[in-house]
Formats: C-alpha cells, structure tokens, sequence
C-alpha cells in the first residue's frame, strides 16, 4: 500500500527531540529526510539510521550561506524539495532572556535570530526552490511548516518568564500566516504547530524542576504531564501531506489541554 510520502523530498530542521521523531515518522511513511542541525554528530547519527533515503549536513541556520548550502545540498542529493519541518530553535534562558526588565539586549538577539531568522531563512531558500518546480499531481508546489510555542498566545508568568522566547514565536506565527496567504495562488502551503510543555533536550530544566513538573500535570491533563515528542508527530505529518493539501495559514496547538486549562 502507498504511504503519504512516498517519493517526498522533506527536509527537517533539528536532529533531536521533537526533530528526530517526525524524521523517523517520515523515513516510515516512505519519504526521503533530508536533517540539518549545528551539531554533526546529530546528523551522522540519523543519517546512519535510517539509511539510503536519508542525507544531512550540519549547518548556522541563522547564517543565509549556511542555510542556502543546506536547501542546495538536500535538492543536490534528491532532486527537489517538497515540504520543510522547521523545528531547530533555542531556549534562550542561558543567553539572557527572561522578564523583560532582567532581560539583555544579546539575549534577545540571540533568541529571535535563532528562533525567527533562522526559520525565516530556511523558508525563503525553500521557496526560492518550490517556485521553480513543477506543480505535483494534486496541485502543489511544497508544504511548510514552522514551530511556534503554546507561549506566543496562552503565557504562563510564574515558571516560563522568556518574553524574549514568547516575542520570537509569536513572530513566526505572523509570518506564517503573511507568507500563507502570499504564496497560497502559487501552491505552497504555510501553517505552523504550536506545542505546549514536551520532554525534549532542551526542556532538560523544567523537566527537572518538580515545581514545574506538577504544573505539567494540571495543565497539560490530557498527557497527565509532558508531552513526549512522539504526540507531535500526528499532527506534524497531517499538515505536511497532502490530506491537507486545502489548510494554509492554521497554527495548531498540540497542547494537552494547556490552552483551556487553569494554571
């Protein structure tokens, strides 16, 4: 039986956590993964995993040669681009961002670049390809889909203080929906994903914090907790098919409940 992505070209953003799931969930459903992240080793290692219809390159996706190098070597590797899961992002606590009268000017700079400019790079590259390909057979020239946090709309002050954090994904839900409706007459879809609290790498510090995790509990009911990177995957994979080949310019919340519970 034919998968949704059989013959796909989609390149993904990140090589751990939430990333590496939807690539492996990708890999399954037939598509070839193209995975990019700063970290080589990442890379390799999923590369070695899942074999021949896979490539990588280790990139600054805050850098336009860098990301330009990426889009260049995954159409090198498999001829086209056909859908883009941007996913690498920061948690710019380290860096300086939180409440905005503690926050510094770097740790703002350091959170949008590596938030908002990066997946704004990525997506012009891939535009810039998806505009020079063919229309496939349902009418489309790519799909792409950013990462925007459960934080840009529903805050949480008393454990998630990082306006600089909240700013940057409130920035790519924006430009999501700008570059849905410009691009949506040329056959590229835009939507973006919004997830609450999921126990990936980076949120190795709330995840240790207990405070922080009987939060979780109460406000992410339906995952009793965090969300593990594997109930993104569903969505992730809906919005990149073409089942929905007719939705642009959506932000949907894979939550647990965040948005509509007390906390």
């Amino acid at each position: 039986m034919a998968s949704r992505f059989d013959g796909r070209i989609v390149l993904v953003t990140g090589t751990t956590g939430i990333a590496a799931a939807a690539a492996r969930a990708l890999v399954d459903e037939g598509a070839n993964v193209f995975v990019t992240s700063r970290t080589q080793q990442h890379v390799d290692d999923l590369v070695r995993e899942f074999g021949e219809r896979s490539a990588g390159q280790a990139a600054d996706l805050t850098q336009e040669e860098a990301v330009q190098s990426v889009v260049d070597a995954c159409v090198a590797s498999f001829g086209r681009l056909d859908c883009v899961y941007n996913v690498a992002g920061i948690s710019g606590r380290r860096f300086g961002d939180g409440p905005l009268h503690e926050m510094t000017l770097d740790g703002w700079e350091t959170v949008m670049a590596n938030n908002a400019t990066s997946q704004f790079l990525v997506c012009r590259s891939a535009v810039r390809q998806m505009l020079t390909q063919d229309p496939d057979a349902s009418g489309g020239r790519g799909a792409i889909l950013t990462m925007s946090s459960v934080l840009a709309r529903h805050p949480s002050p008393g454990h998630f203080a990082t306006h600089g954090y909240a700013a940057s994904k409130g920035a790519i839900e924006a430009f999501t929906r700008a570059a849905a409706a410009y691009y949506a007459a040329h056959g590229i879809r835009f939507n973006a994903i919004a997830p609450a609290l999921v126990a990936t790498p980076m949120s190795r510090r709330a995840q240790a914090d207990p405070d922080i995790v009987a939060f979780a509990s109460h406000k992410q009911p339906l995952a009793a907790g965090l969300l593990t990177p594997e109930d993104l995957v569903g969505t992730a994979l809906y919005l990149l098919s073409d089942d929905a080949r007719v939705i642009t310019g959506q932000v949907i919340d894979v939550d647990g409940g965040w948005a509509v519970s007390e906390g």
